[in-house]
């Protein structure tokens, strides 16, 4: 695929493909990729920060039949912290069952954990930036797979996973990814009622993910560039491929979700006002982009982590005769027939976790790779557009040749690249 040059209609055609052949796969594929059919899935998790170490939890709180018995990180004291925060948990600590031989630091950590042939799957947490490799390791090795949102942080990372993604199908091998609203009652409930026209012909929408600013890991003496990079990597395009990729990629998703696929064109505007230090790497602080959807539907979407602004963290979705209002734990509609959703709204951090393991436990297979590339991509366009000043269509995005990051982790210093100035920076 990083050789071809695929147009949006290959591309959607493609995609319709597979997903027909994953609904009709036999169901025996998916046990007889659960090791054995053993009666516990015995979890591996890679990358123990406090995301790998919730969706731990998460996948412990899903089913009984869980165990946690492999963890893997770059460096020792998170995976020594994740350990402990895990064994705080007093509903789950009696499944995390992982022994000293089985907590792997270092670069190859990932790999090694990977070579456990009794791992049944695998949840892939670390930053961005190291998830196409790592999701490719994971279904070569034969796991099913969770791996946390984004799935990349360039095209290049976008067809390793979309690539991976189609071999988890010949593998019977089901995979899920961490965006929970797809996984939501009160969201999957909108969608089916936006797909019966409860608010019309879809015309546009809006999307926010605005907030303060988060945490910064200073640099201490001690650190190589890499190691600083690596503690602080929501700040470095190459590990985290900024705040809207990071972030903002669940807001894209559902706008995605609605449209029913992703956008041909966005243009965009951002930059860097308040986060000037170097201890914000690399990333821009503001981002505002109109996505152009197919039959000319346009989405608008802003992004902003300063502090002493006001919060929005939302969808807007608008038709012909009605609107809908989204947001974590919240869904309603306006206009002629007015909706709020009030039945039970389960963790979906914890269904998400659920609903994989019953696709590996009955084989009813389930592959969320393409779609989440699909959102990812939109979101890595969107940086492209704003980072150049340049419109960028679907096509120039998937087929880019942009690559980030040192071609190697074998470094002590890496230079990474200089902040984006619209209208200089080169559209690749």
């Amino acid at each position: 695929m990083a050789q071809a040059d695929f147009t949006r209609r290959e591309f959607l055609k493609t995609t319709a493909a597979l997903s027909a052949a994953s609904a009709i796969a036999p169901a025996t594929l998916g046990r007889a990729a659960w090791a054995g059919g053993r009666d516990t899935l015995r979890i591996g998790v890679v990358g123990c920060g406090g995301r790998g170490t919730g969706a731990a939890v998460n996948a412990l709180q899903a089913g009984p039949s869980t165990q946690i018995v492999a963890m893997a990180d770059v460096f020792a004291d998170r995976l020594d912290w994740s350990h402990r925060t895990m064994l705080d948990q007093e509903d789950v600590k009696d499944r995390v069952q992982v022994d000293p031989e089985r907590m792997y630091t270092g670069f190859d950590a990932c790999e090694r954990l990977l070579a456990n042939d009794d791992i049944n799957y695998v949840i892939l947490a670390t930053p961005p930036g190291f998830r196409p490799g790592q999701f490719e390791a994971a279904i070569r090795a034969g796991k099913h797979v969770f791996f946390e949102k984004p799935v990349a942080v360039d095209p290049d990372g976008i067809r390793r996973v979309m690539n991976a993604g189609d071999l988890a199908d010949e593998k019977g091998l089901s995979v899920v990814t961490g965006t929970q609203r797809r996984h939501e009652a009160c969201y999957l409930e909108a969608m089916r009622r936006i797909r019966d026209g409860a608010i019309g012909d879809i015309v546009g929408g809006q999307c926010y993910w605005n907030q303060g600013g988060l945490w910064v890991h200073e640099r201490q003496p001690q650190y190589s560039d890499i190691e600083w990079q690596i503690r602080n990597w929501l700040y470095f395009t190459w590990l985290s491929g900024d705040h809207i990729v990071e972030q903002h990629v669940h807001n894209l998703d559902v706008m995605n979700w609605v449209m029913g696929g992703p956008p041909d064109l966005c243009r965009g505007l951002g930059g860097r006002q308040v986060r000037v230090g170097p201890q914000f790497g690399n990333i821009f602080d503001h981002f505002a982009i109109e996505y152009v959807y197919p039959g000319g539907v346009s989405a608008m979407s802003t992004c902003r982590q300063i502090d002493g602004c006001d919060i929005r963290v939302e969808e807007v979705i608008r038709g012909t005769k009605g609107r809908l209002v989204t947001r974590s734990g919240y869904a309603e509609m306006f206009g002629d027939r007015p909706w709020r959703h009030s039945d039970a709204n389960p963790n979906p951090y914890v269904v998400e976790h659920a609903d994989l393991q019953h696709a590996i436990e009955t084989g009813d297979r389930i592959n969320e790779a393409r779609r989440v590339a699909e959102s990812t991509l939109t979101a890595i366009m969107g940086r492209m557009s704003c980072y150049t000043g340049k419109d960028v269509t679907w096509d120039q995005a998937l087929n880019s040749s942009l690559k980030l990051g040192p071609s190697s982790l074998d470094v002590e210093t890496y230079e990474p690249d200089a902040v984006a100035v619209p209208g200089r920076t080169r559209l690749e």
